[in-house]
């Protein structure tokens, strides 16, 4: 896909996004949309191997959401690749649904249960050893928050990425600044990230991670046989796309009302119109 249709499909899962947290009256919005072009990065440019038909095929690139409270980003990222049938999607908050409020191995597509932060990257680190000790080409994303980084089993895993040159492990951080209970640098200062993971001994890059161009240009320059393992740090803004969300620590959690999801969508729709027009 090119830039123009990855930034126009971002818009799409952004204004679906709205739209299914509104209806279930739950969800992390703030974080699903710092995260939203990232994933939709991943699922349509970087990840190979992804097949709705065989969800299981074993040369397939692996994903896990540490973050696992952002999941509504990763179903309506799921729908939009055919992992996900709308009808399914749309019973997100129902009584009987098969979609949690974390992602869950029940959804067709994700590879773990996850969301007890900090565990994804000791998990993510398993798989891309798994990988290089049965010889195969998969490689494994883990994307995490920012906020997520108190939680010292992330270390725990760095340091053994490290030591095994797990260089078919890509680490994503959503640095959007704001948890639940605010500022990151106010709750647990994590800064500076590039100078603490290079001393892990990973691989470090900064990237825009609210600008398509500059997520593909990122993933797109990573060695993958450079014996490092890879931490991406994305560059977001809480709430990123829609304007009254934006750097908003209550939207970590917040619930639209229907006036806010009419504005929310109009805006999002208003930017999917103008990319549409541009040549």
């Amino acid at each position: 896909m090119t830039i123009k249709e990855l930034q126009i499909l971002a818009e799409e899962n952004r204004r679906r996004l709205v739209e299914v947290v509104f209806r279930a009256k739950a969800g992390h919005i703030g974080g699903d949309l710092s995260c939203l072009n990232v994933m939709t990065a991943l699922y349509f440019h970087v990840m190979k191997g992804l097949d709705p038909n065989m969800p299981k095929a074993p040369e397939r690139d692996r994903f896990v959401l540490s973050k696992g409270h952002c999941v509504e980003a990763l179903y309506v990222t799921l729908e939009a690749k055919g992992f996900l049938k709308p009808e399914i999607l749309d019973t997100l908050g129902q009584y009987g649904s098969i979609l949690s409020g974390h992602p869950t191995i029940e959804v067709p597509g994700i590879e773990v249960n996850s969301g007890a932060l900090g565990h994804g990257l000791s998990i993510g680190v398993g798989m891309a050893l798994a990988a290089k000790m049965d010889k195969k080409q998969y490689r494994t994303f883990v994307l995490m928050g920012d906020g997520e980084q108190g939680e010292g089993s992330i270390y725990e895993a760095a340091m053994a990425a490290n030591r095994y040159h797990t260089d078919n492990l890509v680490a994503i951080i959503d640095r959007n600044h704001l948890q639940i209970s605010g500022d990151t640098e106010d709750v647990m200062p994590i800064d500076s990230i590039k100078e603490r993971w290079t001393a892990f001994g990973w691989d470090v890059t900064s990237m825009d991670g609210n600008s398509m161009e500059d997520i593909v240009k990122t993933f797109d320059e990573i060695d993958y046989n450079n014996g490092k393992p890879h931490l991406l740090v994305s560059n977001t803004t809480k709430g990123f796309g829609v304007s009254f969300m934006e750097g908003i620590a209550k939207w970590h959690h917040g619930v639209l009302d229907a006036d806010q999801c009419k504005q929310a969508v109009e805006e999002i729709e208003n930017r999917i119109k103008t990319l549409k027009e541009q040549k």
